[in-house]
């Protein structure tokens, strides 16, 4: 696994929209906010050309010209990091023009992003053998004032921590709208995990390499030419595989059936355990199906831990995870610590 160069001091972000771009409010006043924040910090900034374009459907710009703007972002001397503008709908139509070949050849380049960009931060680990951040967006950054979610996600870039742990409550209404772009989260929820099977006894250990993200974009590349799961579970058999999962749009029922398309692929070999974050769809059961039950009797026959409703994905905050690398989880009650090992 190729580890990219953290972001230096006085260093430059690049900024891409291979998903949606910061074109409509509250996301356009909170990215300019972003790179105000960014650049109080000493970091300066490029801009992609689609940073602000809505000319796509379900993406900033067309799939061609979202692959081009990344496959230069990437390659490009001028960032040292790459961040992107936002999730979206249909980044997967952009994957097919993104350049791996080019990407595994060049200087690995930190990408951040979560949501949508799992087709890229994914698909860096299986066919470029190079890890890259789930976590925020852009547009995250430019709240009044920082959650330590976010000052995590720079950490992570900057190489400043090794170790993050999850966070006390969660968000399950926002107040971001049109009106206030730059509210803080509404920490109203109290954080709760779940750990299956029973016999854990609400703790767990699990050493790994993680590979994961948005259930939602990871069916959609099942069966493809770019689904080389199983050869990377291969590949990294010695280490095993723990898989941080987080669904957007999938009722329960949706979730459970991409659950069993994903064992029945063989995605799940050599797997380790399961992190699963809380879903968007939170608590809403269909014909007695929880967000539980849709997981955990999917996953029951591998016999690794589950903990499920972690600050993963789309209600936040959100640990940032550097997918592909190594890591020791180490979960007890409510309270998680992820730490990397980079060798």
């Amino acid at each position: 696994m190729r580890y990219p160069k953290f972001l230096r001091e006085n260093g430059t972000i690049g900024f891409v929209a291979p998903s949606f771009g910061c074109a409509t409010e509250p996301y356009k006043s909170a990215f300019d906010n972003a790179l105000i924040k960014l650049k109080g910090l000493g970091y300066n900034y490029v801009l992609g050309p689609n940073c602000y374009a809505d000319k796509g459907i379900g993406i900033s710009n067309t799939p061609k010209l979202c692959a081009d703007e990344l496959n230069e972002a990437y390659v490009s001397a001028e960032s040292d990091v790459i961040i992107s503008c936002g999730g979206g709908e249909l980044m997967c139509e952009v994957v097919p023009y993104i350049d791996f070949d080019r990407i595994r050849a060049a200087e690995p380049k930190w990408y951040m992003g979560y949501s949508d960009n799992t087709n890229f931060t994914f698909l860096s680990n299986i066919l470029s053998d190079t890890a890259a951040i789930y976590g925020p967006c852009a547009a995250s950054f430019g709240m009044d004032k920082w959650h330590d979610s976010l000052n995590d996600a720079m950490d992570m870039l900057r190489g400043a921590k090794k170790s993050f742990s999850g966070y006390d409550k969660w968000e399950l209404e926002s107040l971001k709208d049109e009106d206030n772009p730059y509210a803080v989260y509404n920490l109203t929820e109290k954080t709760e995990y779940k750990y299956y099977p029973d016999s854990l006894n609400n703790e767990a250990k699990i050493s790994g390499r993680l590979i994961g993200g948005c259930v939602d974009c990871l069916v959609n590349l099942l069966g493809t030419e770019f689904d080389k799961v199983t050869e990377f579970a291969d590949r990294y058999a010695d280490d095993g595989i723990i898989w941080f999962l987080e669904c957007c749009d999938l009722n329960v029922m949706s979730i459970r059936r991409a659950f069993w398309n994903m064992k029945y692929a063989g995605w799940f070999k050599n797997v380790k355990g399961f992190m699963i974050g809380r879903p968007m769809h939170y608590n809403e059961p269909m014909m007695g199906l929880d967000q539980y039950s849709a997981v955990t009797e999917i996953l029951k026959e591998f016999d690794v831990p589950v903990i499920m409703d972690l600050d993963i994905g789309h209600l936040p905050p959100m640990m940032p995870i550097i997918s592909g690398a190594k890591a020791t989880v180490t979960a007890k009650g409510n309270n998680i610590t992820v730490d990397y090992d980079f060798n």
